[in-house]
């Protein structure tokens, strides 16, 4: 079975968040392993590069399998094509994805230049809890996508 992990800075502090991300954690485990692994916040008297850098390699220690960045200069992609991407790799023998999703600095250099991939949901910016909603149900989208299932119209 696939495992799906979203490696993020920080918790989910507001309960409807937190509910809502359990709410696709149930149903992204009818096609895969789904869990989330938080990183402590680096210490705000840092500078934002200290602060990047210190929970970019916190991040990259948690990862495994293929490496998902989640970065405004990363690649635009379709619900359809972030299935495709999901499937390629499950055909190229990948059983685990982690996606990884920074703190309020983002992601340092480093981690885009390590992940496997670099995605971006487009220029606008998104409130940090909201954002992991959001990617756990692009998540289940793009597995219902890959189960031909008829979430996605």
């Amino acid at each position: 079975m696939v495992k799906v992990d979203i490696v993020a800075v920080g918790r989910l502090k507001e309960k409807f968040f937190a509910d809502a991300v359990a709410e696709y954690a149930k149903r992204i485990s009818v096609y895969a392993a789904f869990s989330v692994t938080e990183i402590q916040p680096a210490p705000p008297a840092k500078s934002p590069e200290e602060q990047r850098e210190i929970e970019t390699s916190a991040l990259l220690a948690k990862a495994k399998g293929c490496v998902v960045a989640l970065d405004g200069r990363g690649k635009k992609l379709s619900s359809e094509e972030l299935a495709r991407f999901v499937a390629e790799r499950c055909a190229a023998g990948v059983s685990e994805f982690s996606f990884l999703i920074g703190g309020s600095h983002g992601l340092s250099d480093r981690a885009l230049k390590e992940a496997d991939a670099v995605v971006s949901f487009g220029a606008m910016t998104f409130p940090h809890q909201l954002f992991r909603v959001m990617l756990a149900e692009q998540i289940y989208r793009a597995l219902a996508i890959n189960a031909g299932t008829p979430y996605h119209k």
